[in-house]
Protein backbone atom coordinates (compact mmCIF):
# COMPACT_ATOMS: atom_id res chain seq x y z
CA UNK A 1 0.00 0.00 0.00
CA UNK A 2 1.45 3.15 -0.84
CA UNK A 3 1.63 6.12 2.04
CA UNK A 4 -1.31 8.38 1.80
CA UNK A 5 0.56 11.47 0.75
CA UNK A 6 0.60 9.27 -2.83
CA UNK A 7 -2.71 9.68 -3.08
CA UNK A 8 -3.26 13.27 -3.23
CA UNK A 9 -3.27 14.83 -6.57
CA UNK A 10 -1.53 18.34 -7.28
CA UNK A 11 -2.90 20.50 -9.55
CA UNK A 12 -0.27 23.44 -10.22
CA UNK A 13 -2.31 26.84 -10.79
CA UNK A 14 -5.47 26.43 -9.67
CA UNK A 15 -7.31 28.09 -9.04
CA UNK A 16 -5.12 30.56 -10.02
CA UNK A 17 -1.52 30.81 -11.11
CA UNK A 18 1.33 29.89 -7.96
CA UNK A 19 -1.37 27.99 -6.55
CA UNK A 20 -1.02 24.25 -6.06
CA UNK A 21 -4.24 22.99 -5.36
CA UNK A 22 -4.11 19.63 -3.12
CA UNK A 23 -7.11 17.64 -4.59
CA UNK A 24 -9.12 15.49 -1.75
CA UNK A 25 -11.10 13.51 -4.08
CA UNK A 26 -8.37 11.51 -5.39
CA UNK A 27 -7.95 9.91 -2.11
CA UNK A 28 -11.48 9.33 -1.85
CA UNK A 29 -11.53 7.54 -5.39
CA UNK A 30 -9.26 4.72 -4.34
CA UNK A 31 -10.46 2.24 -1.12
CA UNK A 32 -6.77 2.19 -0.26
CA UNK A 33 -6.67 6.03 -0.03
CA UNK A 34 -10.06 6.46 1.94
CA UNK A 35 -9.07 3.78 4.22
CA UNK A 36 -5.31 5.00 5.05
CA UNK A 37 -7.47 8.48 5.66
CA UNK A 38 -10.02 6.99 7.86
CA UNK A 39 -7.89 4.81 9.64
CA UNK A 40 -5.45 7.81 10.57
CA UNK A 41 -7.61 10.12 12.27
CA UNK A 42 -8.46 7.18 14.33
CA UNK A 43 -5.21 6.29 15.41
CA UNK A 44 -4.60 10.11 16.20
CA UNK A 45 -8.18 10.01 18.72
CA UNK A 46 -6.85 6.54 20.03
CA UNK A 47 -5.82 8.27 23.36
CA UNK A 48 -8.28 10.79 23.44
CA UNK A 49 -11.36 10.30 25.62
CA UNK A 50 -14.66 12.10 23.04
CA UNK A 51 -18.20 12.08 23.40
CA UNK A 52 -19.04 13.21 19.96
CA UNK A 53 -17.32 14.07 16.43
CA UNK A 54 -18.51 17.64 14.50
CA UNK A 55 -17.88 17.42 10.92
CA UNK A 56 -18.21 20.78 8.68
CA UNK A 57 -20.08 20.17 4.92
CA UNK A 58 -19.11 18.80 2.88
CA UNK A 59 -16.25 16.51 3.50
CA UNK A 60 -16.11 16.74 7.41
CA UNK A 61 -19.18 14.53 6.78
CA UNK A 62 -16.79 12.31 4.56
CA UNK A 63 -14.26 12.09 6.94
CA UNK A 64 -16.40 12.22 9.97
CA UNK A 65 -18.97 10.05 9.91
CA UNK A 66 -16.97 6.79 9.28
CA UNK A 67 -15.10 7.82 12.69
CA UNK A 68 -17.78 8.84 14.24
CA UNK A 69 -19.65 5.03 13.07
CA UNK A 70 -16.01 3.18 13.76
CA UNK A 71 -15.84 4.86 17.16
CA UNK A 72 -19.58 4.43 18.29
CA UNK A 73 -20.03 7.86 18.77
CA UNK A 74 -22.68 10.68 17.74
CA UNK A 75 -21.86 12.77 14.96
CA UNK A 76 -23.04 16.68 14.62
CA UNK A 77 -23.08 18.62 11.30
CA UNK A 78 -22.07 21.77 11.22
CA UNK A 79 -23.78 23.36 7.22
CA UNK A 80 -23.78 26.93 5.25
CA UNK A 81 -26.74 29.03 7.25
CA UNK A 82 -30.57 27.97 6.21
CA UNK A 83 -29.58 24.40 5.67
CA UNK A 84 -30.69 22.60 8.94
CA UNK A 85 -34.25 22.46 9.78
CA UNK A 86 -34.21 23.02 13.72
CA UNK A 87 -33.21 26.06 16.06
CA UNK A 88 -29.94 26.68 15.24
CA UNK A 89 -26.85 29.22 16.60
CA UNK A 90 -24.38 30.47 14.03
CA UNK A 91 -21.46 32.05 13.56
CA UNK A 92 -19.98 33.94 11.01
CA UNK A 93 -16.05 34.45 9.85
CA UNK A 94 -14.10 35.94 7.16
CA UNK A 95 -13.33 34.42 3.83
CA UNK A 96 -10.43 35.46 1.24
CA UNK A 97 -12.87 37.63 -0.41
CA UNK A 98 -15.94 38.27 1.77
CA UNK A 99 -17.58 36.11 4.71
CA UNK A 100 -19.50 32.84 4.90
CA UNK A 101 -22.00 32.13 8.00
CA UNK A 102 -22.64 28.43 9.10
CA UNK A 103 -25.09 26.87 11.45
CA UNK A 104 -25.71 23.39 13.60
CA UNK A 105 -28.63 22.78 16.04
CA UNK A 106 -28.99 24.63 19.48
CA UNK A 107 -29.43 20.77 20.76
CA UNK A 108 -26.41 19.18 18.82
CA UNK A 109 -24.21 19.61 21.81
CA UNK A 110 -24.99 19.35 25.62
CA UNK A 111 -22.69 20.91 27.86
CA UNK A 112 -19.69 19.23 29.37
CA UNK A 113 -19.08 17.24 26.13
CA UNK A 114 -16.17 16.35 24.92
CA UNK A 115 -15.75 16.91 20.95
CA UNK A 116 -13.53 16.44 18.35
CA UNK A 117 -14.06 17.92 15.09
CA UNK A 118 -12.96 16.80 11.94
CA UNK A 119 -12.44 17.92 8.32
CA UNK A 120 -10.16 17.17 5.41
CA UNK A 121 -7.82 21.14 5.04
CA UNK A 122 -6.87 23.54 7.49
CA UNK A 123 -5.49 26.24 5.39
CA UNK A 124 -6.74 29.74 6.80
CA UNK A 125 -8.91 27.94 9.78
CA UNK A 126 -11.41 30.56 9.44
CA UNK A 127 -14.43 27.65 8.94
CA UNK A 128 -12.70 25.95 11.95
CA UNK A 129 -12.30 28.65 14.56
CA UNK A 130 -15.83 29.49 13.91
CA UNK A 131 -16.80 25.58 14.88
CA UNK A 132 -14.79 25.70 17.92
CA UNK A 133 -16.98 28.91 19.07
CA UNK A 134 -20.18 27.29 18.67
CA UNK A 135 -19.28 24.27 20.83
CA UNK A 136 -17.79 26.80 23.17
CA UNK A 137 -21.17 28.74 23.22
CA UNK A 138 -23.13 25.43 23.01
CA UNK A 139 -20.92 24.18 26.49
CA UNK A 140 -19.07 21.75 24.76
CA UNK A 141 -14.88 21.39 25.30
CA UNK A 142 -12.87 20.81 21.99
CA UNK A 143 -10.53 17.98 23.08
CA UNK A 144 -8.87 17.25 19.59
CA UNK A 145 -9.22 18.87 15.88
CA UNK A 146 -8.24 16.54 12.76
CA UNK A 147 -7.03 17.11 9.57
CA UNK A 148 -6.40 15.24 6.63
CA UNK A 149 -4.33 17.92 4.82
CA UNK A 150 -2.79 21.49 6.50
CA UNK A 151 -1.31 24.03 4.16
CA UNK A 152 0.78 25.18 6.65
CA UNK A 153 2.16 28.49 4.84
CA UNK A 154 -1.81 30.25 4.77
CA UNK A 155 -0.96 29.73 8.44
CA UNK A 156 -4.71 28.22 10.32
CA UNK A 157 -3.04 26.77 13.09
CA UNK A 158 -2.55 30.50 14.31
CA UNK A 159 -6.30 30.63 14.67
CA UNK A 160 -6.76 27.29 16.91
CA UNK A 161 -3.23 28.16 19.62
CA UNK A 162 -4.26 26.21 22.62
CA UNK A 163 -6.24 23.30 21.13
CA UNK A 164 -4.66 20.11 19.44
CA UNK A 165 -4.56 20.23 16.09
CA UNK A 166 -3.37 16.96 14.57
CA UNK A 167 -3.47 16.58 10.39
CA UNK A 168 -2.09 13.50 8.85
CA UNK A 169 -0.53 15.58 6.17
CA UNK A 170 1.68 18.44 6.01
CA UNK A 171 2.58 20.70 2.92
CA UNK A 172 4.85 23.52 4.23
CA UNK A 173 3.26 26.26 1.54
CA UNK A 174 0.10 27.10 0.59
Amino acid sequence: MKRLEEYVRSIPDFPEEGIIFRDVTSILQDADGLALSIDGIIEMLKETEYDVVVGPESRGFIFGVPVAYAMHKSFVPVRKKGKLPCETIEMSYDLEYGSATIEMHRDAIQPGQKVVIVDDLIATGGTIEAIVRMVEQLGGQVVKICFVMELAGLKGREKLEGYDVRSLICYPGN
